[in-house]
């Protein structure tokens, strides 16, 4: 291509960790002539180039792998089929399907006849948490924890604080672990922890970490160090200092939506991606959506089925099916959202990906039963439940055969009591 001239794809597909490559490879395995995938880090595979542990791809790749196999996987997959990688390439901005794109080979422009993104989450940082005190070295998130350990070799001996006590925040205590660290606690301020008891187990038997529940991080103390934090009891206000020399916090998802929001996309205020129906097609025409940007944060093989279901509709849209009208989702408190958030309305209303919509709660909830209304009629109602915050809780989708096209927003909610 010369300098100056635009660059013609059929699917630019922005983000190559699992959402985007499987949508790649899928997309090239449905006919789609040319799929590029740009992503800004210099190796594609998103997240998991840098998390050695087990437990990846279980339900996309019917195995187990570590986060490196994994990564390496899914990239060569989409390789392999066809697709075009351009690690180390930021698109910067985004109106309708055309994209500027910056790369080591300076600015160029992309004319896609459709677009996916696949931008992935993040952590919350300790300043877009409010949380006080001074700016030493040592205060980070799992992301960045496991950057240092996994791809620079960095040890970290010492104290250390987790704070968060969800399935990442055990996967971060782990991390620690292997760098040497020791990890004073887990600290929630939730009643109790959020992930799993067998992880709660394994980590009080292998590592004896204990968790704090009902506890908050009131602020970070050192100056040109870390020496530790303050620590306070949510019920009753009492404050006490930690000592340590590493603290990292975990969890408090968001969206990588910066794009999205640039774009012009409609957001969704629950997920904070951007909305989506059960196509995973957003509010502009040939702009899709997949993976933990419409739903942080799924582990990473739900996304990869994510990009794979974004996938098939996009082909189908570029074989010239036509655009569904879109009925609104909405999840009741003490629900926080579900995702996808609308429902693309036609003949046979298409699932969801997994066949299923994903929720998460506000508060714990031993037996509830989430109840699907359109107009005050009942769609459905669901067995007894659990409730976990930071947990996902999953919706089947049979009932969308009895969405009303010509009714009113769907919503879900909690023991039949509609919110006002």
């Amino acid at each position: 291509m010369k300098a100056g001239e635009d660059m013609h794809v059929d699917v630019l597909v922005v983000g190559a960790g699992p959402a985007g490559l499987s949508a790649a490879a899928e997309l090239r395995r449905l006919g789609v002539r040319s799929v590029l995938v740009a992503d800004r880090e210099p190796e594609p595979g998103g997240i998991p180039r840098h998390s050695l542990h087990t437990g990846y791809g279980l339900r996309d790749r019917r195995r187990l792998l570590t986060g490196p196999a994994y990564a390496g996987a899914l990239a060569g997959a989409a390789a392999a089929a066809g697709a075009q990688l351009c690690p180390g390439a930021t698109v910067t901005a985004l109106a309708g399907t055309v994209a500027t794109m910056t790369s080591p080979g300076g600015i160029e422009s992309v004319r896609a006849s459709a677009v996916l993104l696949a931008t992935g989450c993040r952590e919350r940082p300790r300043p877009a948490r409010l949380v006080p005190g001074d700016r030493p070295p040592g205060v980070m998130t799992t992301g960045e924890l496991q950057q240092r350990v996994y791809l620079g070799g960095q040890r970290l001996p010492g104290r250390a604080v987790v704070v968060g006590a969800e399935h990442v925040s055990f996967s971060a205590a782990m991390t620690l672990a292997h760098a040497g660290a020791r990890v004073v606690a887990l600290v929630t301020e939730h009643e109790r922890q959020q992930s799993y008891a067998a992880f709660r187990l394994g980590a009080a038997l292998r590592w004896r970490v204990p968790v704090w529940t009902s506890t908050a991080i009131h602020r970070v103390v050192g100056r040109q160090r870390l020496s530790g934090v303050e620590v306070a009891d949510v019920r009753t206000g009492s404050v006490r200092f930690v000592p340590c020399d590493t603290v990292v916090f975990t969890g408090d998802w968001i969206p990588d939506h910066e794009l999205a929001r640039a774009a012009g996309l409609a957001m969704d205020p629950g997920t904070r991606g951007p909305s989506v129906d059960t196509t995973l097609r957003t509010s502009a025409a040939g702009v899709f959506a997949a993976g933990n940007l419409v739903h942080a944060a799924e582990t990473a093989d739900v996304a990869a089925l994510s990009g794979r279901h974004a996938a098939r509709h996009i082909a189908a849209a570029l074989g010239g099916a036509p655009g569904s009208r879109r009925l609104p989702m909405r999840a009741e408190p003490p629900l926080r959202w579900i995702s996808p958030n609308a429902i693309a309305v036609g003949a046979v209303p298409p699932a969801p990906p997994l066949g299923r919509f994903v929720l998460r709660s506000r508060e714990f909830r031993h037996l509830a039963r989430l109840e699907v209304r359109q107009d005050g009629r009942p769609l459905f109602r669901s067995r007894p439940v659990r409730l976990i915050p930071n947990r996902p809780v999953r919706l089947g989708a049979a009932w969308l055969a009895r969405v009303d096209p010509a009714g009113g927003p769907v919503r879900v909610v909690i023991g039949g009591r509609l919110a006002r």
